[in-house]
C-alpha cells in the first residue's frame, strides 16, 4: 500500500521511448477540425504514418471534438507503429483513477504505444459545461499534482491508498496494466516558469509548450531558451537528468503552400476567426520558408514536433512530410 510521501521521483529513469529521441528530431501530427467519420481518421493516421510520423495525438475538448480515447482507440486499430498520445487530458474531466484505467487499457490495446499528457484545462466555458467547478489556477496546479501521483502508482501497484488535499483513493487495484515498463510516458503541458515546469521536472516524460497563451506562452525562440533553462534548474534540483525530459513543441496549425500565391489562397479558404485566434501559434509558409521556422526552434533546444493540421490540407501533411522532416532531421543528425 502506497501514498503520496512514498512517491520517490528522484529514482525515475528515463523512459526508453524518450531515450530514443535523445540524438535524433521526431514528428507528430494532430487533426484539427477531426469531424465525425472514424474511417477518415483511420485513413489520415495510416497516411501520417506511412510518412514517417512518430505519433498521432488527440485533443481533449469534449464540445469541439469526439472523445480522445475512442478517438485513440480507432487510431491504434488502423496503425501498427505509430504512437498515440492524449494532448492533453484536462484532470478535471475525468477521475485520476479513471484516466489511469483508460491509458491503460489503450496502452494494451496498441501493445504499448500510449503517451498520457495531462494539464490543468483552459476554457472555462468548457468546465461550465461539464459542470465541474473551474478553481483557481494555484488549486488546479496542486490538483494535478495529486493526479499524477495517483495515476502514475495506479499503473504500478496492485493495493492503493492515497490520502491527498484534494484527492482520496482507497485500496484502488488497476488489474491489466499497462504494457509499457517502467510506464506509460508522462506529458505535463504549459510553460509556467516557477509551478509547471517543477511538476514536469518531477514527474513527467515530455515537456510541451508553444506560441500561444493557453499552450505555456513561448512566443519567441528566446522563450524557449529561457524555459529549458529553467527546465534544466528544476531538474537539478530534483538530482534529475535533464535530458530524460523530451523537449516537445506545438505548432497550431501548420500550413504549407508550394508558392506564397497558393498559400495565399489556402488561408483564405480556411476559417478566419481560427487563424486570428492562434495567429501566434501558427506556421504558415513554402517549405523552404518552414524549414527555416523548424530550424530555429531545433536550434533552441526542441527535439519532438507536434504540429496540428486541417483535416483535407493533405497536400500540407504531405510537404511536411517530404521535405520539411527530412531537411531538419538531417540536420540534427550531423551534429
Amino acid at each position: 500500500m502506497k501514498n503520496s510521501h512514498e512517491h520517490e521521483h528522484s529514482t525515475r529513469i528515463t523512459h526508453p521511448w524518450v531515450a530514443e529521441g535523445q540524438h535524433t528530431i521526431r514528428f507528430g501530427g494532430m487533426i484539427i477540425d477531426q469531424g465525425n467519420d472514424w474511417l477518415q481518421l483511420g485513413d489520415w493516421v495510416q497516411m501520417a504514418e506511412g510518412l514517417g510520423f512518430d505519433s498521432y495525438w488527440a485533443s481533449d475538448h469534449p464540445f469541439l471534438y469526439q472523445d480522445c480515447w475512442t478517438t485513440l482507440t480507432i487510431a491504434a486499430q488502423a496503425t501498427s507503429k505509430l504512437r498515440l498520445g492524449t494532448l492533453v487530458n484536462c484532470i478535471f474531466y475525468r477521475s485520476p483513477a479513471l484516466l489511469a484505467r483508460l491509458a491503460a487499457d489503450v496502452d494494451r490495446l496498441s501493445n504499448g504505444r500510449i503517451i498520457l499528457g495531462v494539464g490543468i484545462g483552459d476554457l472555462p466555458q468548457e468546465f461550465e459545461l461539464l459542470g465541474v467547478p473551474l478553481l483557481s489556477t494555484k488549486a488546479r496546479q496542486q490538483a494535478l499534482e495529486e493526479a499524477v501521483q495517483t495515476i502514475t502508482s495506479l499503473w504500478q501497484s496492485e493495493d492503493f491508498t492515497y490520502q491527498g488535499t484534494r484527492l482520496q483513493t482507497q485500496q484502488a487495484p488497476l488489474p491489466g496494466g499497462p504494457v509499457q515498463q517502467p510506464h506509460i510516458p508522462l506529458l505535463i503541458a504549459g510553460g509556467g516558469e516557477k509551478v509547471t515546469l517543477r511538476q514536469v521536472a518531477r514527474y513527467a516524460d515530455i515537456a510541451n509548450f508553444g506560441a500561444h497563451a493557453v499552450m505555456g506562452g513561448a512566443y519567441q525562440v528566446d522563450d524557449i531558451v529561457r524555459k529549458y533553462a529553467v527546465l534544466h534548474q528544476h531538474c537539478e534540483a530534483e538530482n534529475r537528468p535533464y535530458d530524460s525530459v523530451l523537449r516537445s513543441h506545438l505548432t497550431m496549425p501548420l500550413i504549407l503552400a508550394e508558392t506564397h500565391e497558393a498559400l495565399q489562397a489556402k488561408l483564405d479558404g480556411l476559417p478566419q476567426g481560427y487563424l486570428k485566434m492562434f495567429a501566434s501559434s501558427m506556421i504558415a509558409g513554402t517549405p523552404q520558408e518552414v524549414i527555416t521556422s523548424y530550424r530555429a526552434l531545433a536550434s533552441a533546444g526542441v527535439q519532438y514536433f507536434i504540429s496540428s493540421f486541417f483535416r483535407h490540407d493533405t497536400e500540407t501533411l504531405q510537404l511536411f512530410a517530404k521535405q520539411v522532416m527530412p531537411t531538419i532531421k538531417a540536420e540534427k543528425d550531423t551534429l
